[in-house]
């Protein structure tokens, strides 16, 4: 099977904070790729911006030995020198006036203008604002803003007005990678180009649903970040809430942008507030080979929770009294990130208990090895009765589609080609990262109220065992890490 590449049109890309750790991680490796597969266009320009100081040359040595690296290219890969080629760099100061004309002179007419916001939310104004007063940003340009979107309702607000001072709703793109992956948006295929499960999409026939995030990873590196945030606003607030919404939301009348942000709006806000014995805090201690997680962040008094486990419902008819249970945490035992949907049983077991009981299962699976899996409930092969077990039809999609997967872009590429396009479907609007911080805020004062400490859990297990009694209660239990 031969995946179809659609060239963008042309464009000039500015990446701020283009000497930095996501510049040369994702963003440049992954637009090398695009330009391999000749969807990138030959004339696009890239611009890196940033207060170090490179010439053009010491850049391009940079943002070679970045995209070898993290790209897992030869330095001898016959298009290399060509992408760089498209490269230059511009030094500048975010919050003065060094540079900005010099980065306006590199700007080319009547072509796409993007500009990609890899620094902190606390130069976003800075630079919103001399993009236009310099006349760099036209009414038709489009920037590209990373999370952490604010740290609260009242950040998050403040940070929406600061952008819309000087750029309109449809020229921002608040990017979240976990809506970039294969199989995040292979679920609406399923959902919403198959007639099999629709009718099945409700709490009539499902019983919960459990999404599972879970690294094997600690903190370290990210300490002082991470410790002034939490899973709880470093993942749940934004990875795991937009998932919940694409397996929750009503089917939107066309897929547009619009349509289906306004459906995954309406899942936020028809979110229950979680009580206080729904919620599992845990925080990750040492093991024999690494500290833990207070060491990792510098603050043996910390009480910020690197796992956590929720319970929480969509009150509306579809999903009335279906439970959605969420977990995410660091230095777990595996890497994983699933969606699970649970069906509930037969009403009738004509087979009888000593058959076995099986439940029907779709996984959404995220990484590693994404695709999609059913459980289906069959006889055993062989003679001695009539005993049950459950075999999964798989689509990996490896397995599924062959080679032409391994050449699908990932979730940065797929995203920066999407701005670049004018498709804002899969990034997030400004009402709707509101309406989660609405959701998320009361959660994090209650437990800070109340003095909470998150649990202790061993590094490299499956977290703390109150997220075990969590589901037990409810007669459930998490599916195996």
């Amino acid at each position: 099977m031969v995946s179809r590449v659609i060239p963008v049109d042309p464009f000039d890309l500015v990446i701020f904070g283009g000497s930095g750790d996501l510049a040369k991680r994702k963003i440049l490796p992954g637009l090398f790729r695009r330009f391999v597969s000749g969807q990138m266009p030959p004339n696009a320009q890239i611009i890196g911006a940033a207060r170090s100081e490179f010439d053009q040359e010491q850049y391009r040595a940079l943002i070679k030995e970045a995209v070898c690296v993290f790209g897992n290219i030869d330095e001898t890969h016959p298009e290399l020198t060509a992408f760089l080629n498209r490269l230059s760099y511009v030094q500048i100061d975010a919050r003065g006036e060094g540079g900005w004309t010099e980065l306006r002179d590199r700007m080319r007419p009547d072509i796409v203008r993007a500009f990609y916001f890899s620094v902190g939310p606390s130069l976003f104004g800075d630079i919103a604002e001399r993009l236009r007063t310099h006349g760099i940003a036209q009414d038709d340009s489009r920037i590209v803003v990373e999370k952490p979107f604010g740290h609260d309702l009242a950040s998050a607000r403040a940070l929406n007005s600061t952008l819309a001072a000087h750029f309109s709703e449809e020229q921002i793109y608040r990017i979240d990678h976990y809506l970039g992956k294969e199989t995040v948006q292979n679920l609406m295929a399923v959902r919403f180009a198959n007639m099999l499960f629709e009718p099945l999409w409700n709490s009539q026939y499902i019983d919960h649903i459990q999404i599972t995030v879970a690294e094997k990873v600690g903190v370290q590196g990210r300490g002082e970040y991470y410790d002034k945030s939490g899973a709880m606003r470093d993942m749940v607030q934004n990875h795991l809430m937009q998932l919940l919404c694409l397996i929750a939301m009503e089917p939107p009348s066309q897929f547009n942008p619009d349509a289906v942000r306004d459906e995954k709006l309406k899942v936020i806000r028809a979110l229950d507030q979680v009580q206080p014995n729904h919620i599992v805090r845990g925080q990750y201690g040492p093991s024999k080979d690494a500290p833990g997680y207070r060491e990792h962040v510098e603050n043996p008094a910390s009480r910020t929770e690197s796992y956590i486990a929720l319970k929480t419902h969509v009150q509306n008819w579809r999903w009335a009294g279906t439970p959605f249970y969420l977990r995410t945490g660091k230095r777990l035992k595996e890497r994983l990130s699933e969606i699970a949907v649970l069906f509930k049983d037969p009403p009738h077991l004509i087979f009888g208990t000593e058959a076995g009981a099986h439940r029907n299962t779709l996984v959404i699976r995220l990484q590693p090895d994404e695709g999609i899996t059913m459980d289906m409930t069959i006889k055993e092969p062989g003679p001695g009765g009539m005993r049950l077990i459950n075999v999964p039809l798989d689509m990996t999609f490896a397995e599924a589609l062959g080679p032409s997967v391994d050449d699908a872009p990932d979730a940065y590429e797929r995203l920066i080609m999407d701005v670049m396009r004018g498709n804002q479907t899969l990034f997030m609007r400004g009402d709707e990262v509101e309406a989660a911080w609405k959701w998320t805020d009361p959660i994090i004062e209650g437990w800070e109220s109340r003095g909470d400490v998150p649990k202790p859990y061993d590094s490299h297990s499956a977290g703390p065992e109150d997220a075990l009694m969590l589901l037990h209660r409810d007669n459930r239990k998490w599916r195996s890490l």
